[in-house]
């Protein structure tokens, strides 16, 4: 019996990082196979650009453990460093700032990069109408967006935050 990792949904704000038992009737003849020291792990082949940097980690708890499986690259592949800048700055937003956003409800998507440097952006979710969002756009993306991106120089709100049904803080 092996173990057999793959991403449904790849590429998308929705991809999700599996790990399942593989029975030899269950292997596929594309899967990149590892021998580890007491089982053989398959790596799904549509899913490998997106499990770069993965990780799986087991830690002891008071009930016995937890097992994590930590994919930054599942819901966009991993970018080179020269590729075109609305790529870095989606890869940015959907590994590092839309993981937190999310533990709120909301998200935010690039609309588009004006003036070659100036990110436009549009928050969605609990993002939407939150009375922090200010705080969030500044103190959040702004600043991980210049650090991560050098590039990028200014952050800019395009939402409607009129709409506050779904708003996290009201």
């Amino acid at each position: 019996m092996g173990v057999r990792v793959f991403v449904t949904q790849p590429g998308t704000r929705n991809a999700e990082t599996c790990l399942a038992y593989c029975p030899p009737n269950e292997i596929v003849p594309t899967d990149e196979q590892v021998d580890l020291e007491k089982f053989t792990l398959y790596l799904d082949h549509n899913s490998v650009p997106f499990l770069e940097d993965a990780y799986v980690d087991y830690s002891k708890d008071q009930m016995g453990g937890q097992l994590t499986i930590k994919a930054p690259n599942a819901k966009v592949p991993q970018v080179a460093d020269d590729a075109p800048l609305p790529d870095r700055v989606n890869y940015v937003l959907a590994t590092e700032i839309n993981p937190n956003l999310a533990a709120h409800g909301g998200d935010v998507q690039l609309v588009d990069i004006v003036d070659e440097s100036v990110a436009v952006l549009r928050f969605g979710g609990g993002c939407q109408g939150c009375s922090a969002v200010s705080l969030t756009l500044k103190q959040g993306v702004e600043k991980t967006l210049k650090e991560v991106v050098p590039e990028i120089t200014e952050v800019r709100d395009v939402t409607d935050h009129s709409y506050t049904e779904n708003a996290y803080y009201q």
